[in-house]
Formats: structure tokens, C-alpha cells, sequence
């Protein structure tokens, strides 16, 4: 842990506009970001991983490393993420990507990509997630809004509705954890 912090002000200070978050995510935020993943079925995607703290709570969830894929555009955090996690496919690309990494039926993407405010990314981000995702499949991110960090307006075009899961206090700074799914059919 301590390692991860090293890693992350560091990382931080040498490229600031890669690393948004305050810090790492804590324990507790990374149980509710992945809360539910062991009942998923296929592929699972995890965008912007930094440090890997939503990493580690997925692994504790006992999903098998080899159906994880990490996506990570900062080279120094990919390193640290292959080195803490061998067996993990980790893809120094960023999460616009991610059509290109071959998954088809993703069963949840989890995000830590701040997307709140910025149509562009959401569109590309989002709307690229869906795209590799099974019907049934879950998109969850943070944000440090207590608004959902993607618009009414840019759910209905992208075909989502959201779900508060919840707030995390022991968090720097708070932070909010949102669901996404598919609109039904």
C-alpha cells in the first residue's frame, strides 16, 4: 500500500493530466465498485485502474485473473499493475480502446475513467464499453458528484439508465458509485 502511494503522487506529479484522483481509491470504494461481480458471467473489464485497488477487491471476489482485462494508459501504473497482478491481461491503452482488445460479451465494465461533465468522453467511453458488453452486462463508475456522473440526455442517447449504488465517506474526497445498464428492450 504504501508502494501504491509512492506510485500514485509520483505518477501524479509527472503526469497530471493522466492522474485526476486525489488518491488511491480506498478499500471500502473499491468494495462497492465491484460489489456483485462474482455472479457475472464472461469477460471482465476494468478501465483506468491506476494503482489497482478495484483490481485487488475483483481478485478477492475470486473471479479467475485470467478473465480480467485492465486498461490503463498511464505506462508506470501498467507496470506496477502487471508486477502486483501476473496473470491479469493489462493493456497499456487507453479505454476508448477498447474494441480493439478482441472482448466480445463483456459481463461488467468497471470504470475509474472520469467521465463526469465531459460529453465527448462519455460518448467515447461509454458508448464504445457498451458496444463489447453483453445485453445483460454493467457498467459501474465513481465520481466524486452526488449526481450521476453521465447526463439524463447522454443516457437516453447512449441507451442507459443509471442506479445510485451508494456513497463511500472514507473515501478522499467522497466518492459516489453509479451503475449502468441497458435500457430494456
Amino acid at each position: 500500500m504504501a508502494n501504491d502511494i509512492a506510485v500514485f503522487i509520483g505518477e501524479m506529479m509527472r503526469r497530471p493530466s493522466q492522474v485526476v484522483a486525489l488518491a488511491p481509491s480506498s478499500a471500502a470504494t473499491a468494495k462497492l465498485m465491484t460489489s456483485g461481480l462474482e455472479h457475472v458471467s464472461g469477460p471482465i473489464v476494468e478501465i483506468g485502474p491506476g494503482t489497482g485497488s478495484f483490481t485487488k477487491a475483483i481478485l478477492d471476489l475470486g473471479i479467475a485473473r485470467e478473465r480480467l482485462t485492465l486498461l490503463e494508459l498511464n505506462p508506470r501504473f501498467c507496470d506496477a499493475l502487471r508486477e502486483k497482478f501476473p496473470g491479469v491481461n493489462v493493456l497499456n491503452r487507453p479505454a476508448q480502446h477498447i474494441e480493439s482488445t478482441g472482448l466480445k460479451g463483456v459481463g461488467a465494465v468497471v470504470s475509474g475513467v472520469p467521465v463526469l461533465s465531459r460529453p465527448a468522453i462519455q460518448r467515447e467511453v461509454v458508448g464504445r464499453a457498451l458496444k463489447v458488453m453483453a445485453p445483460d452486462g454493467i457498467f459501474t463508475q465513481i465520481t466524486y458528484s452526488p449526481t450521476a456522473p453521465i447526463s439524463a440526455q447522454m443516457q437516453a442517447e447512449l441507451g442507459i439508465t443509471s442506479k445510485r449504488r451508494g456513497i463511500v465517506w472514507a473515501n478522499l474526497p467522497p466518492a459516489h458509485v453509479y451503475q449502468f445498464t441497458r435500457l430494456a428492450q
